[in-house]
């Protein structure tokens, strides 16, 4: 198949999809009133709650929950052939992973804009509050000191990128102040932005910036040391001041670096070279459940239900700012994963260099690089059949390809980056909303408890040399991550029968995503034990069944069980 075919379907079967499946949402099930107060118009408070432009809030929302799960994802799941990721990030994405955003949004702004985790003392009860928020917390510990940790290698992969990334950081302040304080337009200073930030890139292109090791501590560890304490200066400010400006032109960049691959698709239109369906690739688990827990953010993420409900609900100015920024991120993000999979399975046919620096193309390039599932699975290898594959097409533009390169290296260092400054600002948010009871009120203080956030996953990171702590529990990640999406789902699916509305939009994505990513934890839970690693297995049987607890406890409140305390009906 030529890959042109390909983008140009998906581009305007998720325009369809947004304009019938998710307005028929908005409209019927949640009924998006304006009339309605957000919480960021009833809390203003110039720091979290700060009522915002769609087009802002799109831009954070968008670059937050992206991160590198459409990139990698696709990546990966490409060993079991192009068909099985299509049709999972296509119907995923529709049906499952926009209406899981979208809902987590809606449900946190008519709640006060507070997180899931918090909801759910209200939607199920106290106890299942406690559950949630261990997982959630579980998840977002993971996440900053993992990213950290790939930002550190990332540097080191494509040092070329360093320079516009930081630079990205003093642009982003002026915006913001420019913006709230002197009232500019922001569209002029945007392009005005995103031109100061394609210089730094061409800067960056020709003077990389690497940081050398000192004694023992290598330039990752460095990176993680730098990039913490960055976080909690980050997470601390205002959202005005870098958060918001910084992801909105963040978000102009990255879209204009997948128009750079929209349009290079179009003017290369290379054949498909990878297999339509490859099974059973050697060394690869089995596609079922596998596929649905690898490739997650380009169809489906529980993370995606913490941004939703962490920062995104606090800046929505009115409710129908939700649709484009909570069902329209998720296909935007699932078009790019698309973008990913043409990269990996047409883009690298166009010319594959070896390490021995013979070129190859065709099916043989592709072949190459995916010979088996353990030699591509590393990050290096992840990110270079993206890079190589994107360069490829970009190169159709005449963009000189260590140019092409540098984009796409500072494109992905930049969603990672997004990541971690929101991670660490959601994982305040948990840690304040946990201590909610809390005699003391310096406990909430959003200085110590970023403090806290940070602390622990600096413990999380530098328990093994090289940053790479999290690398530990990484093994749990993907299931905690899906299977708390199924249990925002469940969140959403309980607050729709107390309205009485459809519960089969959530509520068979919900089904779905428990037994699959559930069965993919006990089958990683039985491979832990028969590798005696003792560790993993506890941690994985103890998170396992704090997630059924909740499950049951949410059963019990389907079935009418509970006695519930609601939002205030409008």
């Amino acid at each position: 198949m030529n890959s042109i075919f390909l983008a140009i379907f998906t581009f305007f079967l998720y325009i369809i999809a947004y304009n019938t499946y998710g307005k028929f949402i908005a409209k019927k099930l949640f009924k998006l009133d304006n009339t309605n107060k957000t919480p960021a118009v009833e809390q203003e408070d110039g720091i979290d709650y700060v009522p915002t432009r769609k087009e802002i809030i799109f831009g954070h929302h968008f670059t937050s929950i992206a991160g590198l799960g459409p990139i990698v994802g696709p990546a990966i799941a490409i060993i079991w052939g192009w068909i099985p990721a299509l049709l999972w990030l296509v119907f995923g994405s529709i049906f499952m992973g926009a209406v899981h955003d979208f809902g987590s949004l809606i449900v946190s702004l008519r709640n006060g804009g507070v997180s899931i985790g918090e909801l759910t003392s209200s939607i199920i009860n106290q106890r299942a509050r406690v559950l949630f928020f261990l997982i959630i917390f579980f998840e977002l510990w993971i996440v900053i000191a993992i990213f950290a940790m790939i930002m550190g290698v990332l540097f080191n992969l494509y040092p070329e990128s360093v320079f516009p990334v930081w630079f990205q950081i003093p642009i982003a302040i002026g915006v913001g102040v420019l913006v709230y304080r002197r009232k500019m337009n922001v569209t002029l200073l945007s392009i005005i932005a995103i031109i100061f930030m394609y210089i730094t890139i061409i800067v960056g292109a020709h003077f990389p910036i690497k940081i050398p090791s000192l004694g023992h501590v290598g330039s990752v560890e460095i990176w993680v040391l730098i990039l913490l304490i960055y976080v909690f200066f980050a997470s601390t400010l205002p959202v005005w001041v870098l958060l918001q400006p910084r992801d909105y032109i963040n978000a102009f960049q990255l879209i204009i670096a997948m128009s750079l691959l929209f349009l290079g698709v179009l003017f290369a239109h290379p054949q498909i070279v990878a297999p339509g369906i490859n099974t059973p690739p050697a060394d690869a688990p089995p596609i079922l459940p596998f596929i649905f827990v690898i490739v997650a953010c380009g169809a489906i993420s529980g993370f995606h239900s913490l941004v939703s409900s962490g920062t995104s609900s606090k800046q929505i100015l009115k409710e129908s700012d939700s649709l484009f920024v909570g069902y329209g991120g998720m296909l935007f993000e699932s078009f790019l994963a698309i973008l990913v999979l043409i990269s990996v399975s047409a883009g690298i046919g166009i010319k594959y260099i070896t390490k021995s620096g013979e070129i190859l193309r065709g099916f043989q390039a592709w072949q190459t690089h995916y010979s088996s599932y353990l030699g591509s699975s590393g990050l290096g290898a992840k990110l270079t059949a993206f890079i190589t594959g994107s360069a490829n097409l970009m190169e159709a533009l005449r963009i000189p390809h260590i140019v092409a390169a540098t984009i796409m290296g500072v494109f992905i260092v930049s969603f990672a980056g997004t990541t971690l400054d929101t991670a660490t600002r959601v994982q305040r948010y948990v840690i304040t909303e946990f201590l909610s009871g809390a005699k003391w009120e310096w406990v909430k203080n959003r200085y110590f408890t970023t403090f806290i956030a940070v602390l622990t996953a600096a413990l999380l990171a530098f328990s093994q040399k090289g940053g790479k702590g999290a690398m530990i529990l990484w093994p749990l990640f993907g299931t905690v991550n899906q299977l708390l999406a199924g249990l925002a789902l469940l969140i959403i699916t309980v607050y729709l029968k107390k309205h009485k509305k459809n519960l089969l939009i959530s509520g068979i994505p919900m089904v779905f995503m428990i037994t699959m990513t559930g069965y993919a934890m006990i089958k990683n839970i039985i491979n832990f034990f028969l590798k005696h690693n003792h560790l993993l297995f506890g941690i994985g049987i103890a998170v396992f069944l704090l997630e059924l607890w909740l499950i049951i406890e949410g059963i019990i409140v389907l079935k009418g069980g509970n006695n519930l305390v609601w939002e205030k009906e409008k």
